[in-house]
């Protein structure tokens, strides 16, 4: 996916030059945008997504610190990383610019070095940023507290059993009574000791542990979800539509597009 930068300066000249020397740097992997004011810039974010902007601080009306301020509100998923530049050496500029998370503050005349090295390191933050972001959407919540809550009390032998058998068979269908049978153990006595130390039944485990593997093939693959409903162990894609929805209140199609946009 091309990644979008924007330039926004109430200076044209300005603009431009720093957006011929990223062209010609990009070499036509970037797709670069500017703006002449806060304003406007707030209207070309507000119709696409930006993954890094560059914005002089001393405008009218919309400052670039106003500019980033009123990016905050938009969440952390959604803000681009920023560069701020300045004609003035100001150091409340600068630490107002480290207290709103800009990750790199320039000054003019910028040179195209400190320009080039300042947008190499923004776009590796916003990659990693992007990672784990995906990460974090990945993860089942509940699963994460459950994993942290046992930490300090080690599950039983026929539980880690049960979850180890969990984790190793996702691809098939199977229940309770399956695996009870493959640990010796009698359902309803499994079923309790499960709950008990997992703070979830046996049933709930399955669905979240199946649906956070879902989730990575998703957004790691591009297989259809008929196919990642079948290397779940679910008969019919209808069902794990269901399910999914379910529990994360959208459908499989629509996570991966609203995670990947």
């Amino acid at each position: 996916m091309m990644r979008t930068l924007l330039i926004v300066d109430d200076e044209p000249l300005t603009a431009q030059g720093i957006r011929r020397m990223l062209e010609i740097w990009s070499a036509g992997s970037m797709n670069i945008l500017t703006a002449n004011n806060g304003r406007e810039a707030l209207e070309i974010l507000s119709r696409q997504s930006v993954q890094l902007l560059i914005s002089d601080i001393k405008m009218p009306e919309i400052t670039g610190l106003n500019l980033v301020e009123q990016l905050d509100k938009r969440g952390k998923n959604e803000k681009p990383a920023v560069i701020l530049i300045s004609g003035y050496a100001e150091f409340d500029y600068a630490i107002q610019a480290i207290q709103l998370g800009v990750v790199n503050y320039l000054l003019k005349p910028i040179s195209k070095d400190k320009l080039i090295t300042a947008v190499e390191q923004a776009l590796q933050l916003d990659e990693q940023r992007a990672r784990i972001g995906m990460m974090q959407r990945m993860i089942d919540p509940k699963l994460l507290e459950t994993n942290q809550s046992i930490s300090g009390s080690p599950l039983s032998e026929p539980v880690q059993e049960a979850v180890r058998y969990v984790d190793d068979n996702l691809h098939l269908s199977f229940g309770l009574r399956e695996v009870a049978d493959h640990i010796h153990l009698h359902p309803s006595y499994l079923s309790a000791r499960f709950k008990e130390q997992m703070q979830m039944t046996f049933s709930e485990y399955v669905v979240r542990r199946k649906l956070q593997k879902a989730k990575e093939l998703l957004l790691q693959t591009n297989m259809p979800i008929a196919e990642i409903s079948e290397r779940l162990g679910y008969q019919t894609p209808r069902y794990f539509n269901k399910l999914f929805k379910e529990y994360e209140g959208c459908s499989p199609g629509q996570y991966r597009s609203d995670t990947l946009k």
